[in-house]
């Protein structure tokens, strides 16, 4: 008999209290985590508290190995597409730079870096709507979204122009292409459901209603499979995004948050437009 007790693993029960404010979890008998995103119950506002949330929650989901297959999703009708002004308002304006650093800088690289290298098992992502920051769901290992999602990226135009760093223009690039995907952040330009799924961004579109059921059925696929052969498919689905963040992700948030505080930029939150001269033409 060894020695030693392993040391204790936060468990499905633990981790759903502590981020409760954030995650609704839900998850079979055989290893099935749906995670919804939400605030107050209601759809997501985004804030500096979620994004560090979600850059805390991929260590706990990955590190429990009860998980098998995460289905990812939000609330209500749209993905990330309102906010919580004042979050970052008292971060932006805080004359401490510890919290700033913390927030535009850590958070930011651990989104991305936590998910494609602490999750080790499938990933199924239903983008339940329009929204920012669908570059967890472009890295998942299979892709849902509704007929109305867009795919863009404003940050080049937003509040007066930001460096587009924080993993959505570097997803457009690997998805999509350099030249598509660098145009698309420069432009301001967006791509709707059926051209995502023609281009290969989205894997299928699912009525909203539905998207989640279907991303259900899809893990029970992924499930009929043996443990082992499911981890180590996922390994080789997400090596392709692990070798990307490593070799880019760190220098487009650098230079992100650089220019930021160089110009003393602020978010001012102004709606994303969804226009039509805003789609991108095949």
């Amino acid at each position: 008999m060894a020695e030693q007790d392993y040391i204790h693993m936060p468990t499905l029960e633990e981790y759903s209290e502590r981020f409760k404010d954030f995650f609704v979890f839900k998850r079979s008998e055989d290893g099935i985590l749906e995670v919804r995103m939400h605030t107050f119950g209601g759809p997501v506002r985004w804030s500096y508290q979620m994004h560090h949330a979600i850059s805390e929650l991929w260590t706990a989901v990955g590190h429990d190995t009860k998980n098998e297959v995460l289905i990812f999703t939000a609330t209500g009708d749209r993905w990330i597409n309102d906010v919580d002004a004042s979050s970052f308002k008292e971060i932006e304006e805080s004359p401490d730079n510890v919290p700033r650093f913390n927030v535009q800088i850590y958070d930011t690289l651990k989104v991305v870096e936590n998910f494609v290298n602490d999750i080790e098992i499938p990933t199924i992502c239903a983008i339940n709507g329009r929204g920012i920051h669908w570059e967890m769901a472009m890295m998942s290992d299979i892709t849902l979204c509704t007929p109305d999602f867009i795919l863009q990226d404003d940050h080049f135009v937003h509040a007066g122009g930001h460096v587009p760093g924080d993993g959505m223009t570097l997803a457009l690039q690997h998805v999509l292409g350099i030249k598509r995907g660098n145009y698309m952040s420069l432009m301001n330009k967006g791509l709707d459901a059926e051209t995502c799924l023609k281009l290969g961004a989205v894997n299928e579109i699912v009525e909203r209603e539905r998207i989640v059921e279907r991303a259900w059925e899809i893990a029970r696929h992924l499930m009929q499979t043996n443990r082992s052969t499911r981890r180590l498919s996922h390994h080789v689905c997400v090596r392709p995004w692990r070798e990307l963040v490593e070799q880019n992700i760190r220098q487009h948030v650098y230079a992100e948050m650089y220019s930021f505080n160089l110009e003393k930029s602020h978010h001012d939150f102004d709606t994303i437009e969804y226009s039509d001269d805003k789609m991108m033409k095949l």
